[in-house]
């Protein structure tokens, strides 16, 4: 009887303490903010994006299907763009369509990075709505390739500086605007920039680039928008399995051929997912954004001690965007094997796009990859990859600039750091500054975010003005 009792006493008091935490989870006091008005030419910048967009600067791995006249075409438009940059910032050209503008500040101690890329993925005109080239404006929507994924950050970073120069204004120290006409098929063009900035030995105490956006029902109990900052990106890893044998007619198999013993390895693997990871961005998005849930959600985000086995099911069951926060995940996505129906291959593979949760590297992912499916014949090689980027820091003045930027320009929005899925040219800057912030100045709903790298890219026209905004913001500050 004693002994119920205890257990009871415990079981009140876990109850208790899960309760109480649950009760004092709640927004953190930010105090009243209030933000000017942006004013500039709101039509000027829609106007300069959809020249941009005419361009097509589509990047191919095979550089000879690219057209390098069109990327010129570009670079030649900047200059009537965007003029009063040309009158105060010097422009450097470096290998592999890297271009880098220097805008000199009052003092030079440290410097300030703003990135995009001008280069585009290539598309399948016949699937598209509107011709993807052409710059259609129809109903306050920009069509074209490129209107999301980069030209409106490369406009909005461009007509910013515009703007302020026209006004007189000059930054406190220097910044720079990056671009890369590469990233799309991770070619080194940022590469050349990161090295001419360590050659120069430029102190760099903020970067921006490409990431998250302000979205919706993105996270689980929050119906606000939600501004999400990445402090850090997962790494990434193609993986290639293979087998072989001595192949053979198909009317007398073996009991497991090339292609069954994948089969069973590629199973295998779905099975285990990698173990459950709460890194430091995962763990500030729970700090940030849990606190504006349902009583349900925050209790788990208060007590993960108590529910992270909870919480690690549920990401487990429904994948999608908060498993991979949590986890490296594995996608099989090519596979091959004989080029006859009747004959058992030689030799078959198959390839997994792999992405690192920042707790694991190519090395230790592979090698529990390996043990997940524990059969010698299966033999693995990494393709290509990168390791995860290293984490920037929030508790530092250059957060507290992109940070403002953000909520000035959507006010009402949760402005939070998250990990980001997806690999950008920022993770070239991490050997030189902690402080890399991966932040796409738009507003977007989940449909227009499934165009990126798809069919009918598009953007609304107000969402290309507060790009703009946000980046007389950010750079109002540096």
């Amino acid at each position: 009887m004693v002994v119920l009792y205890v257990i009871l006493a415990v079981l009140v008091l876990l109850i208790a303490v899960v309760l109480l935490r649950t009760a004092a989870f709640r927004p953190k006091s930010q105090g009243e903010a209030s933000y000017a008005p942006v004013e500039f030419d709101r039509e000027r910048t829609v106007s300069n994006l959809q020249k941009l967009v005419r361009c097509r600067t589509v990047s191919y791995a095979d550089a000879a299907k690219e057209d390098q006249a069109e990327f010129e075409k570009l670079i030649a438009l900047l200059p009537e763009l965007y003029p009063h940059v040309y009158e105060k910032c010097t422009l450097t050209r470096l290998p592999d369509r890297g271009l880098l503008f220097y805008w000199a500040g009052k003092a030079h101690d440290e410097a300030s990075v703003m990135m995009a890329h001008f280069d585009v993925v290539p598309v399948e005109e016949e699937n598209w709505k509107k011709p993807p080239f052409e710059g259609i404006i129809e109903d306050g929507v920009l069509w074209g390739r490129g209107t999301l994924d980069t030209k409106v950050t490369f406009n909005g970073v461009l007509s910013a500086a515009d703007h302020l120069i026209a006004e007189g204004f000059q930054p406190e120290q220097d910044v720079y605007f990056a671009f890369s006409g590469q990233e799309e098929i991770n070619g080194p063009g940022a590469t050349n920039i990161v090295r001419w900035f360590r050659e120069h030995n430029v102190n760099i105490q903020l970067v921006v680039d490409e990431g998250g956006a302000v979205v919706e029902d993105v996270f689980p109990g929050v119906k606000q928008p939600c501004a999400l900052i990445g402090i850090a990106e997962k790494g990434m890893m193609n993986l290639e399995y293979s087998v072989s044998s001595a192949g053979g007619h198909a009317s007398a198999p073996k009991p497991h051929t090339p292609v069954g013993v994948l089969a069973d390895a590629c199973c295998k693997v779905e099975n285990h997912p990698f173990t459950m990871h709460i890194t430091a961005p995962a763990a500030k998005m729970f700090d940030t954004l849990g606190r504006h849930s349902t009583f349900l959600y925050r209790m788990i985000f208060a007590n993960l001690w108590l529910f992270g086995g909870v919480l690690d099911n549920l990401c487990k069951k429904q994948g999608g965007e908060l498993n991979a926060l949590m986890r490296t995940t594995v996608a099989f996505t090519q596979m091959q094997g004989s080029k006859a129906s009747n004959v058992i291959p030689p030799s078959a593979s198959m390839v997994s796009n792999m992405r690192l949760n920042p707790a694991d590297t190519m090395d230790s992912a592979m090698e529990y990859i390996r043990g997940v499916i524990g059969n010698d014949a299966v033999k693995l090689r990494c393709v290509e990859g990168m390791n995860p980027s290293p984490i920037s820091e929030t508790d530092c003045p250059a957060w507290d600039k992109v940070a403002s930027a953000v909520a000035g320009t959507w006010q009402g929005s949760l402005v939070s750091p998250y990990l980001m899925v997806q690999c950008s040219d920022s993770r070239h800057y991490g050997p030189v500054s902690n402080h890399v912030y991966r932040f796409s100045a738009m507003d977007l709903t989940a449909e227009e975010r499934s165009t990126i790298h798809g069919n009918n890219e598009r953007i609304r026209t107000e969402v290309i003005g507060r790009a703009v905004e946000f980046y007389i913001r950010l750079m109002s500050q540096c």
